[in-house]
């Protein structure tokens, strides 16, 4: 039984302040916290990324994670997707902005 996207977030915004301080910093290493901790940004700090990727693990596959990581490096590959008019495409960049939304909403201080 496949749950609606507006659903599965529900329930994720809903459990995600009690499950961000169970997670062990073991579990911070992702794909998503080391584009961020990478990247040139002056905000990126183990604590954001490590929120970041652990709002990425609760909302995005791990292939999702690795495509979304490269935007770090690449920000012309997350416009390419956005403009894209491929189905695959289309889903992806829905799930990438609920993660987005979610990580603004629980990363930032």
């Amino acid at each position: 039984m496949m749950m609606k996207p507006v659903v599965r977030a529900g329930l994720a915004a809903l459990f995600l302040p009690l499950a961000l301080p169970l997670m062990s910093s073991a579990a911070l290493a992702g794909p998503i916290d080391s584009a961020c901790m990478r990247s040139d940004r002056e905000s990126a700090s183990r604590p954001l990324c490590g929120c970041i990727q652990q709002v990425a693990d609760m909302v995005l596959s791990h292939n999702d994670q690795r495509r979304a990581a490269k935007f770090f490096r690449d920000p012309d590959a997350a416009h390419a997707v956005w403009i894209s008019q491929r189905p695959a495409d289309d889903a992806f960049w829905d799930r990438y902005k609920e993660f987005g939304a979610m990580a603004e909403a629980y990363c930032a201080g």
